[in-house]
């Protein structure tokens, strides 16, 4: 699944994401979300999270369903 729709993505799901300076490679990081920035439904790149980690990036994929 796609991560440009924010109703898609919950605190908790593993997903890929792009950090910002790996946006020319498009390198993807793996990682669990912990809080969803961006507020508007959807976005073109992806939507903007904060993974449990620290780190933040848009979301490419989207790699289970979380906590329902």
């Amino acid at each position: 699944m796609d991560g440009r729709q924010r109703r898609l993505i919950q605190p908790g799901q593993t997903v890929d994401i792009v950090l910002k300076h790996d946006q020319r490679t498009g390198k993807r990081t793996r990682g669990v979300v912990k809080e969803i920035l961006t507020r508007s439904a959807t976005h073109p790149h992806g939507i903007k999270v904060r993974l449990t980690d620290g780190q933040v990036g848009r979301v490419k994929e989207i790699l289970d369903h979380g906590q329902e």
